[in-house]
């Protein structure tokens, strides 16, 4: 009776030994397996095969810029490039600390900028764009005419109403109310900030000589917003604001934007066609360099508010692998990569500008 009691407990204790040991294999298995999975799907850019370079600036130029990273990644799937569009004045200063490869501007960097670099740093336009008025008036839809002085005396608080004689004499039956101006303006660092200065100091002695131009200015009145986004989100939400964007967030945000009166005396629309007009006038005086302001140009049919944004690289990386991979992209974007450029807005680089700025590319190291 003894001896059968003590089998039976015995068989007992050797089958939940043998569920234990089981158990544990099967967990082992899955755990194996998991991280099989977890070493194929989750592995990080440095585990993977090829080449990603960091970029980091303008936020006008971001969508065609992702466009045409996805599209140079199809041609050549070992290369990834991460461009974060936080500004112009935010790309200068990580290209300048060497945290990026490259940066990006809608603004050239100025002489104190380039001395402070560690290096010397090269400018290639890629693409043109523009700054646009935009305002929350009611009863007042896209189409209000400005000219330059106007703009300038509004942002310098000179004006304050919305039916100013100066503003209803130049949109003569237009239902202007008797609204205060609320101006906005960029509270970050911003190429976008530089085109809209850059224009006024040309266009107003005043605002020259109390303002002046640069990617942030000592704002005479107004509230600040960061981003295209924050002003948009400002002026949209304030009835009685002005602020300046760029033309493509204007065009996707169906925001109302006015037209302004160019060097010819002629009230233009900005377009991808009105932009081209005013890089094709100042082709004629672009330097070596290429850090040239095509702001308020000759010519009938220019938009007077347009700019290239440019790209910035070392002329001597010390990466030049990285060097290598940017060089070659640059002679894709500045030619085929310029038949995207319509389809998003911008305006493509005139065919003179391209065949230099190919030679220019010849002097960044590569080896």
């Amino acid at each position: 009776m003894r001896r059968r009691r003590f089998h039976d407990k015995l068989e007992k204790m050797l089958g939940l030994l043998r569920r234990r040991v089981l158990e544990s294999l099967v967990i082992s298995a899955i755990s194996l397996a998991a991280m099989s999975c977890s070493g194929s799907q989750g592995a990080s850019p440095e585990d993977e095969s090829g080449t990603q370079i960091n970029g980091a600036g303008a936020t006008f130029p971001y969508p065609i810029y992702s466009k045409w990273f996805d599209e140079y990644n199809k041609l050549h799937p070992e290369v990834r490039v991460n461009y974060q569009s936080q500004g112009s004045g935010a790309g200068i200063r990580q290209l300048t600390n060497e945290t990026v490869f490259f940066g990006a501007s809608d603004g050239p960097m100025t002489d104190e900028q380039l001395k402070a670099a560690p290096g010397k740093i090269l400018h290639f336009p890629t693409v043109l764009g523009a700054d646009v008025p935009v305002y929350n008036i009611p009863n007042i839809n896209s189409g209000l005419k400005f000219s330059g002085p106007l703009l300038a005396d509004i942002f310098l608080g000179r004006i304050t109403k919305w039916n100013d004689p100066a503003i209803v004499t130049l949109n003569p039956g237009a239902a202007l109310p008797d609204m205060d101006i609320t101006v906005v303006h960029r509270s970050d660092a911003s190429g976008t900030t530089y085109i809209w200065v850059d224009y006024l100091s040309k266009v107003s002695p005043e605002w020259k000589g109390k303002v002046g131009r640069a990617t942030a200015v000592n704002w005479p009145i107004g509230i600040g917003g960061k981003g295209n986004e924050g002003v948009a989100g400002l002026v949209s939400q304030t009835p009685g604001a002005i602020g300046y964007v760029e033309l493509i967030y204007a065009m996707q945000n169906k925001m109302d934007y006015g037209t302004v009166q160019n060097a010819a005396g002629v009230f233009v629309t900005a377009s991808v066609a009105s932009v081209t007009a005013a890089a094709a006038a100042a082709a004629g005086e672009m330097p070596a360099d290429f850090r040239i302001s095509i702001t308020n140009p000759p010519g009938t049919d220019a938009y007077p508010i347009s700019s290239f944004t440019w790209l910035l690289l070392y002329e001597d990386p010390k990466n030049k692998e990285h060097s290598r991979v940017m060089v070659d992209f640059l002679k894709w974007a500045l030619t085929d990569g310029q038949t995207y450029a319509n389809q998003l807005g911008y305006a493509p680089l005139p065919a003179a500008l391209v065949r230099l700025e190919l030679e220019a590319l010849q002097s960044v190291k590569t080896s």
